[in-house]
């Protein structure tokens, strides 16, 4: 550990025994248990809110959370003398959840339904001045940016004289993919997803905004939720929706697994009709395909990725899977009109 990340340990009141680095963090042990500290870009508000939410998780839910800690001086967010901002928190000794052990990936499902069950904003007593942050954007606004990005996409390529691997599949499939994006975008805005929207804000739901396998941790005695950076008022099942289009993606969207994740979640917190048509619409979307094109207009053209290649190719491929996948469970046909 360099010396000033060791300074920083100096300012939380805590005996450190021994430090351990991995990639863009150490693992702290101490009298209180494992720590870990991690550089963060998120404000003293921002860390507040966690602290709140978290400690609300912990102490009350018995949830197992990587709460922050306060430091010496009573902040959250300690800076370095080369003002770097570093953040401790609460960690555990286990394992990320394994992507190959479809209990696991069910377990999580179960995990996060009753994350849902205890996620609803209520400032407590004395906290006024902090409040949740409520998603910036609605379901159709969120589609419709990212079919704005596609065509910009489509426009840059089709200007640049010497196109590359990637650059031909992209103008090779848009059409059929903008196709979808803008019908699926439409269904949306005509099904029940802008109520839900409004509901879930009203009655102040709030998710864990970035919930996959990564940030599950499963340990002898039960699973811990890492990582609520992104925590925000927002439809609840958005995180099941991410959650499972990460799994699905990666397991070709097989859907034994995919109906008793669903399965698993629904038995901790029902599904209702809104929530099930805003899933399958939601899955139904061409996200990877449009993430990966406004990654690549973001990167360095110079030089090309094979990831993002391999990225394409996979969400084009899987056309055929995902289809499927959405007529069994959510009776979504993709070949007819949306």
């Amino acid at each position: 550990m360099r010396d000033y990340e060791l300074e920083v340990l100096e300012q939380y009141d805590m005996e450190v025994k021994s430090t351990r680095k991995i990639r863009g963090a150490f693992f702290c042990d101490t009298c209180e248990g494992t720590m870990i500290l991690k550089e963060t870009k998120i404000s003293e508000r921002r860390a507040a809110l966690m602290y709140i939410i978290l400690s609300r998780l912990e102490l009350e839910a018995g949830m197992n959370v990587d709460t922050p800690v306060f430091s010496r001086d009573g902040v959250l967010v300690v800076t370095s003398r080369e003002g770097r901002k570093y953040m401790l928190k609460k960690w555990f000794s286990g394992r990320e959840c394994d992507l190959k052990r479809e209990s696991e990936l069910v377990g999580a499902a179960e995990t996060l339904a009753g994350l849902h069950r205890e996620l609803q904003w209520d400032a407590p007593p004395g906290c006024d001045g902090v409040t949740c942050p409520a998603a910036q954007r609605t379901p159709v606004e969120e589609m419709r940016r990212h079919n704005r990005e596609m065509k910009k996409v489509r426009s840059f390529i089709r200007n640049r004289v010497a196109k590359n691997e990637f650059e031909y599949l992209y103008l090779e499939n848009f059409e059929k993919m903008y196709g979808l994006a803008e019908r699926v975008t439409r269904q949306m805005e005509e099904s029940g997803g802008m109520e839900l929207f409004r509901r879930s804000l009203q009655e102040k739901h709030m998710v864990h905004g970035d919930y996959n396998y990564h940030n599950l941790m499963v340990m002898p005695d039960g699973a811990a939720v890492t990582n609520f950076e992104h925590v925000r008022m927002d439809i609840q099942v958005s995180d099941l929706c991410y959650f499972l289009r990460k799994v699905m993606e990666k397991c070709h969207w097989k859907q034994k697994l995919g109906r008793e994740i669903l399965e698993a979640y629904e038995e901790g917190r029902h599904i209702d009709e809104l929530e099930r048509d805003y899933i399958g619409l939601w899955l139904a979307y061409p996200e990877k395909f449009w993430k990966t094109a406004s990654s690549y207009a973001r990167s360095n053209k110079a030089w090309l990725p094979e990831k993002s290649v391999e990225k394409l190719q996979t969400a084009v491929q899987q056309s055929e899977e995902k289809e499927a996948f959405l007529e069994s469970l959510f009776s979504i046909n993709l070949r007819k009109q949306i």
